[in-house]
């Protein structure tokens, strides 16, 4: 992983790429990327194609909504968010992505992304090239077992984004949102109580399909009801058994 140093100067995020490894094979996060399940020259040639590593300040824009896909994005570090422009003019989150899982995936269908996906933090993503990896997949088994089961994962994303919004309850919405960051940082071997929410709570609300008051309200209900204890971006899972019980 890279090193992230603050200037105290100007207070901005500078990430130093000294010790940022080239393959796939020696990278942290091989085993819940692309390269799951890849050995010997299968993953050579895939490791041969990323194009590049590609830094992201906060806030700053890896693709947007109509572009053509050029590119899908394996991410290293930090966090991303998707969104879409809905009809009437409003912003939908689409989704909140951590490092060793993939962007870009939605375009595959129509060969155009279905929308923005944006830096939450500063973040590092490798690059590779759709049309090169469409190319290898044909030859290698593995690595079209691995891409079905990505746009699988997509799907299922949507499927609970969906659930959510049209039949949980406000409480249960947001319960499952935390629940859901809890089991990603565990597959990263990272705490599963300690989550350092990166988007905002408007972000929040906007994925849930609730509104900012609500969000904030719920948060100070449920750490009343010592399900969780927030400190600003922070939350600590006091009780993650109780928060399952609370889901069902």
């Amino acid at each position: 992983m890279s090193k992230v140093l603050t200037t105290p100067e100007a207070g901005a995020t500078v990430v130093s790429m000294a010790n940022v490894k080239t393959a796939c094979k020696d990278c942290s996060l091989r085993d819940l990327c692309l390269p799951l399940g890849l050995h010997g020259d299968d993953l050579t040639a895939l490791e041969q194609m990323v194009r590049r590593r590609r830094t992201l300040r906060k806030g700053e824009q890896l693709y947007r909504m109509g572009e053509p896909l050029k590119m899908l994005y394996a991410i290293r570090s930090g966090a991303m968010k998707t969104s879409e422009l809905l009809g009437d003019g409003r912003i939908q989150i689409t989704g909140f992505q951590l490092p060793g899982e993939i962007l870009g995936i939605e375009a595959i269908d129509g060969e155009r992304h279905r929308c923005d996906a944006e830096a939450l933090s500063v973040s590092e993503v490798c690059e590779i090239p759709w049309g090169r990896l469409e190319e290898l997949a044909r030859r290698i088994t593995g690595l079209q077992h691995q891409l079905l089961r990505l746009m699988s994962g997509e799907i299922g994303r949507e499927s609970k984004l969906l659930l959510m919004i049209g039949k949980m309850s406000a409480d249960e919405r947001v319960l499952a949102c935390l629940h859901s960051f809890s089991e990603r940082q565990a597959r990263l071997g990272l705490s599963a109580t300690d989550i350092k929410l990166h988007m905002s709570r408007q972000d929040l609300g906007d994925y849930l399909g609730l509104a900012l008051e609500t969000v904030s309200r719920l948060f100070s209900r449920f750490q009343e009801e010592g399900l969780l204890t927030v400190r600003g971006k922070y939350v600590h899972l006091t009780s993650l058994e109780a928060i399952q019980r609370r889901l069902g």
